[in-house]
């Protein structure tokens, strides 16, 4: 092992209060780090309530700016939208290529997703569960026409939404392969401010994290977009309206 490598191993192991040599600004190698305060002097909330027209007209605004496509649905009326974007997937409005002969109208859902969400789906849709006891391979994933999923929660100010893995949520895989992701935010998930979405994912920080701000994209080469490298190509958010 290079003297360089040991030293960083050496480094990591007394960060984390374990034995070996070396020492760190927080302590002794053995001894548990001693806490370092952080400051919490930023902006810790917005001024608008969670969930208030106010944010909800923001996260929109957003969106649609990183070229996301917004359905604001009433509950009742989600299974129908569901069904309507899934049948374009049959169509050219499918990205830029379609789904292709290979990705005829195959979804990919999280097996805790509310099954209520796919009611209206035709019967010729195949909905395919994933799970992490039963995962599909990527290349099963890369063969399906979209993906449905909830979301933990939206951020206004920065029109990103979080996904942290939960049942109705999935694995990560199963919202980066796919081209084309139909992610369902209920209004009273969107807050205005990153701070308070943190304080909310805190709540279960072992929970792996997607943070979604549009369609994927990159400018790296010689600065013209390519959309789609990275994760789907196309992002529609279906805003549930919150009841009354």
């Amino acid at each position: 092992m290079s003297e360089a490598r040991t030293e960083v191993l050496a480094r990591v192991r007394a960060a984390l209060g374990q034995t070996g040599s070396g020492t760190t600004p927080s302590g002794k190698v053995g001894t548990a780090p001693h806490p370092e305060p952080v400051p919490r002097d930023y902006r810790a909330a917005g001024e608008h309530a969670v969930g208030s027209p106010e944010v909800l007209e923001q996260l929109v605004d957003r969106l649609v700016d990183y070229k996301a496509h917004v359905h604001q649905v009433a509950a009742d009326a989600l299974p129908a939208t569901i069904a309507a974007l899934v049948a374009d997937l049959s169509g050219p409005h499918a990205g830029s290529d379609g789904p292709g002969p290979d990705r005829s109208l195959r979804v990919v859902v999280p097996d805790g997703l509310d099954d209520a969400w796919l009611a209206a789906l035709p019967a010729d849709v195949d909905v395919v569960r994933d799970s992490r006891v039963h995962p599909l391979a990527a290349t099963d994933l890369d063969a399906v026409a979209a993906v449905v999923t909830a979301a933990r929660v939206a951020i206004s100010e920065t029109g990103t939404i979080v996904l942290d893995g939960e049942a109705d949520q999935g694995r990560r895989a199963i919202s980066l392969v796919p081209d084309v992701h139909l992610c369902v935010v209920r209004a009273d998930q969107a807050v205005q401010t990153v701070p308070e979405a943190v304080r909310l994912l805190g709540e279960h920080p072992e929970r792996p994290l997607t943070w979604i701000s549009g369609p994927s994209a990159t400018s790296d080469i010689e600065l013209d977009r390519v959309e789609g490298v990275h994760g789907p190509r196309t992002l529609h958010v279906l805003l549930v309206a919150p009841a009354g």
